[in-house]
């Protein structure tokens, strides 16, 4: 049976936003579905963020992430190594991997450059499934995950701006975006 895998990753920021670039992942949240969005497996792991470790007050009020949180986990370096053998015993079943936006995908491919690092997920389809939801309910532009949610008559489940919470919310979503 094919899977995808719906990821999502939360980041340092502040109040505004700072450029991709400028930002590192603080948690990396997988859900392992099945095409009708149900899941078989997942992923979460907080990472400890080298360049600024100390979480702005905005990005801890908006993450429920605590500063102890990060400060006790590993740097990417290490955590992305657990994430790819966790990932490597479902990789001949995998049939993509989707986020909610282009963000998830873009941090990655930085986090990987900047680590050296390789990823199975280079070579699988990448699907940005808040701009499929957008085409498959014929809006004129994206929402938000929780008012996608919304429209298609759902509540988010969990608490938001968590990786694995937002990651399974976006798995909800899945059926009604890609065709079966």
């Amino acid at each position: 049976m094919p899977y995808w895998l719906v990821i999502d990753l939360e980041a340092t920021t502040d109040e505004g936003g700072w450029p991709v670039h400028d930002m590192e992942i603080i948690e990396i949240g997988a859900s392992l579905v099945n095409p009708q969005g149900y899941e078989v497996d997942h992923f979460q792991r907080f990472v400890r963020p080298r360049r600024r470790p100390c979480l702005t007050t905005f990005c801890r009020q908006l993450t429920h992430i605590s500063q102890q949180n990060v400060d006790n986990a590993e740097s990417f370096a290490h955590v992305w190594p657990a994430f790819e053998r966790w990932l490597n015993h479902h990789r001949d079943h995998l049939q993509g991997w989707v986020s909610w936006g282009d963000y998830d995908r873009q941090q990655l491919l930085l986090e990987w450059q900047r680590h050296q690092l390789s990823s199975l997920l280079a070579d699988v389809q990448h699907i940005n499934l808040k701009q499929r939801f957008a085409k498959a309910r014929q809006l004129q532009r994206p929402l938000g995950l929780n008012g996608a949610l919304q429209l298609a008559g759902l509540q988010f489940n969990g608490q938001q701006h968590r990786a694995l919470e937002d990651a399974r919310n976006t798995a909800r979503l899945l059926p009604l975006a890609l065709p079966g």
